[in-house]
């Protein structure tokens, strides 16, 4: 009996033995891979600083001449009950859109009419000149396409 309990004794000592050097090995591995994911992590945030940095244009700011919106910035808090209060107003009047006459006869004349009288008057220069550049648009790539096609057979005389 003496020799099976000295053997028990022995067996449970290694078992012992076996979980404490499985535990510390353990721990090792997971303060290694802690320090790796703090390393990761100075890394990640020192490369959104640089591009922050990239980003930031407050220096600009003092050269750009002040207008009346820029001093009246209010900040708008957008927590649960403000996001619902839009949401049932923009459905209010998309309710009010879909309902109105005008637009049930004819949706783009109805958007042009109230673009028309909402929108402030533009100048006929403004128009002349987005007119004169989409022709100049168009010109530019009637030229490339004369180029290339004449590099083509240019390409083919040689």
């Amino acid at each position: 009996m003496g020799t099976g309990s000295r053997k028990q004794e022995l067996n449970s000592k290694k078992k012992l033995e076996k979980k404490l050097s499985f535990y510390t090995k353990v721990k090792d591995t997971v303060t290694s891979l802690n320090a790796k994911k703090a390393i990761s992590k100075k890394k990640k945030q020192r490369s959104r600083q640089k591009k922050l940095k990239a980003y930031d244009f407050s220096e600009l700011s003092e050269f750009l001449p002040e207008t009346a919106g820029s001093q009246k910035q209010t900040e708008v808090k957008l927590n649960c009950k403000s996001k619902q209060a839009f949401v049932q107003r923009e459905s209010a009047q998309l309710n009010a859109v879909l309902n109105n006459p005008q637009f049930q006869l004819d949706p783009f004349a109805a958007i042009h009419q109230h673009l028309v009288l909402t929108q402030p008057p533009s100048s006929m220069k403004e128009d002349d000149s987005a007119t004169i550049g989409k022709k100049s648009r168009k010109d530019k790539k009637r030229k490339k396409k004369k180029n290339s096609a004449l590099s083509t057979t240019q390409s083919m005389d040689i």
